[in-house]
């Protein structure tokens, strides 16, 4: 059994399976569409939130370095998949590179995490957006109905329209076509990097150098939990962590982590490259140091116009220019959040359709999905589906509590990738590789620890919770996945066409 649940499908393979017309995804991103992709998709409601959680709550100032050691961490994580999206150029990002490394069980495993994390982070940035939008019409005068916005009662069984309303219209978006959904990428993001750099020009003018003293506030020892809240890490090995000092930079670098979710979700539109082999490194890398320069830059203004203690946690930027006489501008950065949250939510829906159709078109999922439209090009079928399905999801449900299964998912991720180009430079060296990891095995096990580290630091809870989630995979993958299997069912069909020895073939 084990010689089939590990068999790895040939990179060659994959390629020509791009080829057949009525799978084959259209190319028409380049690399500026990718790189305006991943700033899409990661500039969101960490540059506008978190800044001020772990700069009151566990870092002071020297949050901008806990922003610089997780944009570290993601830059580990990105040379592995910047070399595996250039040698592999097909849609599924993890998936299918775990497909072609690691073997056909993880490889679904893997696929169905990523299912996991796109699906969550699609609502739960559906539900952040529709509060900002919502904020933004209640200052206008235009309240919704509280059954329309998600609020009704304790229980919340209001339905959030906007939200919903948002996945449904982005499902369309993507269904015409990716160009369209570029240019319309393009747009979004061009306003909200102007809002981020109004914010951190603007919020220069403020700085009060007092601010910053001391830069890293003096260690203050946590007192160790013992419940499923508490971080992994603790109930293992009975770890106090501490706030403030050196320490807490590395604490804060695992919430802020947050704010990095989604550069991977560029890997996953390889297939739709023009030139990926080029492109896809450029649009991955670049992503990063421009969003990580944007956050760190962000982190200084907003520690010197305001004393760390007195940060906001729920709107410090925002709160930040209000105490120097200027709230106009919280409004605008409302303005700016709402904007931004619409590209991360379409990114992150395309990640998800994208993932689906790969492992449908290898029959790891029902093959009706894998068809794209005979128009348009595009997966229509996963994308209609997954959009009503999250639609739903972000419009019922609260998804706060939940949110940390999209990190740890995503770290996930990571490590399966690193493990992965380790795995295919010795088992493929001769494969044509247009970007190389560099100081390989050791950079891909440094990106393996420290993704590791980020992970025991999350709350025991989510570690069950994604445990159930991993459980239910392997049930799928045994009942359905291993049986449908084309890679599957074309081995047994060449073992099937192979003659059977005469009686006399042995003379």
């Amino acid at each position: 059994m084990s010689s089939t649940v590990f068999r790895t499908k040939k990179v060659e393979q994959s390629i020509l399976d791009t080829e057949e017309p009525e799978h084959a995804l259209k190319k028409s991103l380049s690399a500026l569409d990718l790189t305006v992709f991943g700033v899409g998709v990661i500039i969101g409601t960490g540059i506008f939130v978190l800044t001020g959680t772990v700069a009151k709550n566990n870092a002071g100032p020297a949050v901008a370095l806990a922003f610089v050691v997780s944009g570290v961490v993601c830059a580990l994580a990105a040379l592995c998949y910047a070399e595996f999206a250039s040698t592999v150029p097909v849609a599924g990002s993890a998936y299918t590179f775990s497909y072609a490394s690691l073997g056909e069980l993880p490889a679904w495993i893997i696929g169905w995490d990523l299912v996991l994390e796109f699906a969550l982070g699609t609502a739960v940035v559906a539900v952040g957006w529709s509060g900002y939008v919502a904020s933004l019409l209640d200052n206008a005068g235009w309240h919704l109905p509280e059954a329309l916005s998600g609020r009704e009662g304790a229980d919340g069984f209001g339905f959030d329209i906007l939200a919903a309303a948002l996945v449904l219209v982005l499902t369309g978006i993507l269904v015409l076509g990716m160009k369209l959904s570029a240019r319309i990428t393009s747009l979004v993001v061009a306003i909200k990097v102007v809002v981020v750099l109004v914010v951190i020009v603007a919020g220069a003018f403020f700085i009060k150098a007092d601010n910053y003293d001391p830069f890293i506030p003096k260690a203050q020892t946590v007192e160790a939990g013992a419940d499923l809240q508490s971080p992994l890490i603790q109930l293992m090995f009975g770890w106090a962590p501490s706030n403030f000092g050196v320490m807490g930079i590395f604490t804060a670098a695992s919430v802020v982590f947050f704010a990095f979710i989604g550069f991977d979700v560029v890997a996953t539109a390889a297939e739709e490259t023009k030139n990926p082999q080029r492109d896809m490194p450029r649009g991955i890398l670049g992503s990063l140091v421009i969003c990580t320069t944007l956050y760190v830059a962000v982190a200084i203004v907003v520690t010197g116009m305001q004393k760390y203690t007195d940060l906001s946690v729920d709107a410090p930027l925002a709160d930040a220019f209000k105490a120097t006489g200027h709230p106009w501008f919280a409004g605008f950065i409302s303005f700016g959040a709402a904007v931004g949250l619409t590209t991360v939510c379409m990114i992150l829906l395309l990640g998800q359709t994208r993932v689906f159709f790969a492992m449908s078109r290898d029959g790891l999922l029902p093959r009706f999905f894998s068809h794209v439209h005979p128009r348009f090009r595009t997966p229509h079928r996963p994308t209609i589906l997954l959009g009503v399905i999250i639609a739903i999801l972000a419009g019922f449900t609260s998804l706060s509590e939940l949110a940390e299964l999209v990190n740890i998912g995503t770290l996930f991720a990571f490590v399966v990738v690193a493990i992965g180009v380790v795995i295919l430079r010795r088992s493929r060296p001769e494969l044509p590789r247009a970007f190389r990891t560099p100081l390989v095995p050791f950079l891909p096990i440094v990106s393996v620890l420290a993704s590791l580290w980020l992970m025991l630091n999350l709350p025991a809870e989510t570690w069950l919770r994604f445990g159930i989630w991993m459980v239910i995979g392997f049930v799928i993958y045994f009942l359905y996945g291993r049986s449908h299997s084309r890679l599957g069912l074309q081995e047994k069909a060449t073992a099937g066409a192979v003659p059977k020895p005469q009686s006399g073939d042995s003379k």
